[in-house]
């Protein structure tokens, strides 16, 4: 019995000399590296070279043809010519019904109502406070649905682009409460 015990005390006694044995030795030498790449790796710049790809960048684009995943294409460039396209050929491919227009009002209370105001007239609080002059009154404009989705999605005189802030979907539904309100408008 007291070997048994003395076993085990020469036993701690020597695991911990080791450990402290560990701490001390020659620093100079590395220790083995399995993967030098992993405890050395390279920093590439984002836009310096790079030898990992064909075209030696760092930054790649992205493959030709290909779309952002939640993103749509849209096919009216951001131009006034791209601005007369849109309003005459582009068409809303939601159907008009309750679920949109509550989300498109829901959209514009967000978004437009400060500027536009409640009822399209231009009349929003940003422009009663003098922040902004000149918002249009949707009565006085020649405007389509191509035309008002354009607008919300590449922006158009002072009023900039939407289309971060809301989905496709949600820039339709937008576009289809201005058109309820203008309705209203020109009654």
């Amino acid at each position: 019995m007291i070997k048994m015990k003395n076993i085990l005390k020469i036993t701690i006694a020597l695991a911990f000399l080791m450990s402290l044995s560990s701490c001390w030795g020659d620093k100079t030498k590395p220790n083995y590296q399995y993967m030098p790449d992993m405890y050395k790796s390279v920093g590439y710049d984002t836009y310096g070279q790079n030898p990992n790809y064909a075209n030696g960048m760092t930054s790649q684009l992205p493959v030709d043809g290909t779309i952002a995943r939640g993103q749509v294409p849209y096919d009216y460039p951001n131009t006034n010519e791209g601005y007369d396209t849109a309003k005459l050929e582009s068409k809303n491919p939601l159907d008009v019904n309750e679920v949109n227009l509550s989300n498109g009002k829901k959209m514009y209370d967000i978004y437009c109502i400060s500027c536009h105001g409640k009822a399209g007239a231009g009349d929003g609080v940003l422009v009663q406070r003098d922040k902004f002059l000149g918002v249009p009154n949707y009565k006085d404009r020649e405007i389509t649905e191509g035309s008002i989705h354009y607008v919300i999605m590449h922006g158009r005189n002072m009023m900039g682009s939407h289309a971060s802030q809301l989905t496709a979907d949600e820039r339709w539904q937008v576009t289809m409460y201005v058109q309820q309100l203008r309705t209203e408008l020109l009654k």
